[in-house]
This record gives C-alpha cells, sequence and structure tokens, in this order.
C-alpha cells in the first residue's frame, strides 16, 4: 500500500516547520502508525551520518529519532551545504556530488528531482505515513520554476499541506495570509490548515485572530502551539546560534577595555535561568557546522553555553571550544580577524581549556596543507599552534558512523582510559598525531584501527574529528567535573527522550487532531 503523505510548508524559513514535523513523526509513532520523514532538499551545515556514512541534514535524524528509526538517505536525498555567500557542496544520496555557484545549481534542478521523486516514492512503500517538511517558505514566487522541495513536491504527492507561519516575530497575518495569496490557485487548494507557531501568553487573546485567519484565508486554523522553552533538542542551521550570539552579548561587556573582573561580576549578576557554575563560550564561526555537539553540554544544569563572536565577548570563560566548520581555512583568518584568535591562545597560556571538535580540530593545530585546493587557493597556512599536528585537506570526505577506545592514562582522561564513545566523522583532512588520545574501531560497523586526536600533557587542549563526543554520558561528565562541575543524575538519552515527548505532548494538544486525522486520511 502506497502511505499517505502529509507536508509541513512555512511561511518562511525558522517558521517551525522542522520541529512541527517532529513532533507530528513522535505522534503517530507512539500512535502506532509506521511514519517517516522526509525533505527533499535541505540546506543546512548541520548534517547527520546514516550507518552506511551517507550524509542528511541533522532535522532529518531528529525526526527519524522521532519516529522510532534511524536514519537513511531516502529521508534526505539532496542536502546543500554552503561554503561561502554563493558557493555550495551539493551532497547527492549522501555522498558529495559537485561544488557549485548558486547561478549554476538552478541548472541542475532537473538530475536532483529524479532523485527526490524515487526517494520519496521508496519511503512511500515502505511506510504507511510520510511526513514531509518543506524548505524557506512556500511562496518563493520568483523561485518557483526550479522549485523541487516545496509546492513541487505536494503536487507530486497530491499531500495535504499545513502552513506553519511565526507569531513571536510579528506580522501573523501577513505571513499566513499574504503567503496564501501567493500561491497559485492549484497551489492554494492543496493548503487544508494553518498553525500558529511560537504564541506567548493568554491564548483565549487570540481567539478573534484565528477567526480572522479562517475568514480572510478560507482554511481553518488547525491549531496555536505555544512557545516551547528549555527543548533540549538540535537545532536545523546557524539561525539559532546567531540569536545566542546576540542574547549573550545583553549579559557580556562590548569594550576591549574591560577588565576580568568586570566579566566575574556580570556573570554573577546574570538571570538564574543562565546558570553559573561552568561558563563555555562556543566560537561562533561564520561557517560553523554540526554546533549540536554541544547541546548536551547546554542541557546540564549548572553550565551556561554562549556563543561568541568576537574579542569583547570573550570573557574569562571555563573553556572555550572551537566547533567544526565547512571552511577551516576560511574561518581560521575570521578569528584573526576578530581577535579571538589571539583571546584563545592567551587563555589557553593560561592554563585555560580548549577544545577543538573537526575542523576546530585542525585549528588548534600548527598548520593546515590544502594542495588540492579542496577549500581555497591558500595552500598552507598557520594554525593556532595550541596542539602539536598538521592537518592536509584531501579530496575524499570520510563520513562515518564510529566507535572509538579512549587510549589515556594523564589528567582527567586517566578515568576514562579504556573506555569506548560513539560519534560520527565528516572531515575532508587527514591529521597525523603522534599524542594521539583516540583509537578509532569501529566505521559504519566494520572494525578498524585509526588513531584520531591530540592532547596536550595536561589534558586541558584536546581536540578530535569524533563529533558527537559529549552525548556519550562519562566522557562529558568527566570533563566537565575537571572543569569544577558537579554530576547531576540524568543521562543525555534521557533528557533527549524527555524533550521528544514533551514537544509532541504540546503539539497533540494545541492541534485539532480529530481534523488532522481527516485532513490525512481523507475520512
Amino acid at each position: 500500500m502506497t502511505a499517505k503523505v502529509l507536508m509541513v510548508q512555512g511561511t518562511s524559513s525558522s517558521a517551525g516547520k522542522s520541529l512541527l514535523v517532529t513532533a507530528l513523526c513522535r505522534i503517530y509513532a507512539r500512535r502506532g502508525i509506521k511514519v517517516a520523514p522526509f525533505k527533499a532538499q535541505n540546506m543546512s551545515n548541520n548534517a547527520a551520518v546514516c550507518a552506511d556514512g551517507s550524509e542528511i541534514g541533522r532535522a532529518q535524524a531528529l525526526q527519524a529519532a522521532a519516529a522510532g528509526l534511524a536514519p537513511t538517505v531516502d529521508m534526505n536525498p539532496v542536502l546543500i551545504k554552503p561554503e561561502a555567500d554563493s558557493r555550495s557542496q551539493v551532497i547527492l544520496m549522501g555522498r558529495p556530488w559537485h561544488t557549485l555557484e548558486a547561478k549554476n545549481y538552478y541548472e541542475k534542478k532537473a538530475i536532483l528531482w529524479e532523485y527526490v521523486t524515487a526517494a520519496l516514492d521508496r519511503l512511500r512503500d515502505a511506510y504507511d505515513l510520510v511526513i514531509v517538511e518543506g524548505a524557506g517558505s512556500a511562496a518563493e514566487i520568483n523561485l518557483r520554476r526550479g522549485d523541487i522541495v516545496n509546492m513541487a513536491v505536494a503536487r507530486y504527492a497530491q499531500s495535504p499541506v499545513l502552513l506553519i507561519g511565526d507569531i513571536d516575530r510579528g506580522g501573523i497575518f501577513a505571513q499566513l495570509l499574504g503567503t496564501l495569496w501567493l500561491l497559485d490557485p492549484d497551489e492554494r487548494a492543496l493548503v487544508r490548515g494553518l498553525v500558529v507557531n511560537k504564541f506567548r501568553g493568554d491564548l483565549s487573546l487570540f481567539s478573534d485572530g484565528v477567526q480572522i485567519l479562517e475568514e480572510k484565508g478560507g482554511v481553518p486554523v488547525l491549531g496555536v502551539v505555544p512557545y516551547l522553552r528549555n527543548l533540549n533538542l538540535p537545532d536545523e542551521d546557524a539561525v539559532s546560534v546567531e540569536d545566542a550570539s546576540r542574547k549573550s552579548k545583553e549579559f557580556e561587556p562590548r569594550r576591549h577595555g574591560d577588565t576580568e573582573e568586570k566579566h566575574k561580576n556580570l556573570r554573577d549578576s546574570a538571570p538564574p535561568w543562565l546558570g553559573s557554575s561552568i561558563d563555555i563560550a562556543v566560537l561562533a564561526l561564520p561557517r560553523i557546522s554540526n554546533f549540536d555537539d554541544f547541546d548536551p553540554l547546554k542541557a546540564e544544569s549548572g553550565v551556561t553555553l554562549r556563543y561568541v563572536s568576537s574579542a569583547a565577548e570573550f570573557g574569562t570563560p571555563s573553556a572555550v571550544i572551537i566547533p567544526g566548520t565547512k571552511s577551516t581555512i576560511a574561518d581560521l583568518d575570521w578569528l584573526r580577524q576578530t581577535g579571538l584568535a589571539e583571546s584563545v591562545t592567551k587563555f589557553a597560556k593560561n592554563g585555560g581549556a580548549v577544545v577543538g571538535i573537526c575542523g576546530g580540530y585542525q585549528m588548534l593545530g600548527e598548520a593546515i596543507a590544502d594542495p588540492h585546493h579542496v577549500e581555497s587557493k591558500v595552500e598552507h597556512t598557520a594554525s593556532l599552534g595550541l596542539l602539536p599536528v598538521r592537518t592536509e585537506f584531501s579530496k575524499e570526505k570520510a563520513t562515518f558512523q564510529a566507535q572509538a577506545r579512549i587510549n589515556y592514562q594523564r589528567g582527567w582522561m586517566a578515568r576514562l582510559d579504556e573506555s569506548t564513545v560513539s560519534g560520527y566523522e565528516i572531515h575532508m583532512g587527514e591529521t597525523p598525531s603522534q599524542t594521539a588520545w583516540l583509537e578509532i574501531i569501529s566505521r559504519n560497523g566494520q572494525p578498524v584501527k585509526v588513531v584520531d586526536g591530540s592532547v596536550s600533557s595536561d589534558g586541558k587542549i584536546w581536540g578530535c574529528y569524533l563529533h558527537g563526543i559529549f552525548v556519550n554520558d562519562e566522557f562529558r561528565h568527566a570533563w566537565l567535573e575537571s572543569l569544577g562541575w558537579e554530576r547531576r543524575a540524568s543521562s543525555q538519552s534521557e533528557i533527549f527522550n524527555q524533550s521528544l515527548e514533551m514537544l509532541a505532548d504540546a503539539v497533540e494538544g494545541a492541534l485539532n487532531m480529530d481534523l488532522l486525522e481527516k485532513i490525512i486520511w481523507d475520512k
């Protein structure tokens, strides 16, 4: 039997499409329905690795987890990973396909459409319900001719569409009604329900708003979803990092001349919800990738995680993390331009804890070579010099689900010696190391022996290629305790599942589920 399809489209980026699909996957999975997520084309440097080593968007991996499934490449056949303002690497069916300028990408849409429809067809053959996520706005009328992700998918599957708007950013009537009015009549006919997202306050105060939307739009409002706080779930793109960076500025001095004492007083007076025990500064690289690596840290009580984008915001953190990036050399230059490179090296030389993951690990070394011009025309650049390793970029991308054994008997890692951690690799560089502390023992389920990572003699500065390493509870807790943190009882898997249940409960309570059942199953 061919699965029913429900599509969620938005009035804009970050309207809440990803989380609504996640919630619906969870709701229907716990009702016993075989449900799977799908997004034809995703644009994000936040990627996940499937069991066969293929790359898909992190949002689809989250949605798969909500549905109780292992992620597969059919859930996101096209993934666009921006490398510069107008150039991106295109991942097709989980593997690097081409690096294209934006103007050249549209010429390839006919080829990509064949893969998109084939992937959706396979999912429909395997499941009872496929919940499809659109991208950006449903009414990008200048891009309609090359559409392979929004109404083109809805028309292909003859899928009912839910249109979601973000009331928190304001202009909800213009968002939803304007989008409806810009759609062609055949597209508008597919929109079967409106969803108002991120509502704060007394819902009864918006009852007239619901009535206006229904009268002027001619489409029922399926529900008003409340603004949900404290969901420890990964974000799809860097908008959340930019928002977090802006918010952190409200509690950090802006002038280079501020003293450490001022920073300390400011943190001590920050509101309770920010926490104050452990202050972790993550560098908000312009091309940051896989920043959900740090969600498990953010979820811990007594830990403040903030994103900093200038030396003025650096402060006196307990630890600094340099995250992954799609363009290591360009972001390394950005660190120098902003003064953050100097802040990090000074912090490290004064005994501070510094961590680098993937591209951040490459930055911690002595130098980076790019003889094949994988990233840029720069063939050699000096790195921060905090770890005794050198990186050389290669033409082949390594993408693996991985397990690794910790082999280190000094400092805070000593208690973890011989223990195993799991995660995933996505990188195009090799970094030979004489100070490795990890041994990769499994890639995509196959046994291997590959050393990874580097660590300083005191254990305070370390890096590796293993994304997701902080999901491992014992590892995360051991590192935090080395910074002075006190252990709590919860595990990351418990926090993650509690967040999924909280999300599903809130959405299920907010939506008219009887009407949604009729929309999906044509009752």
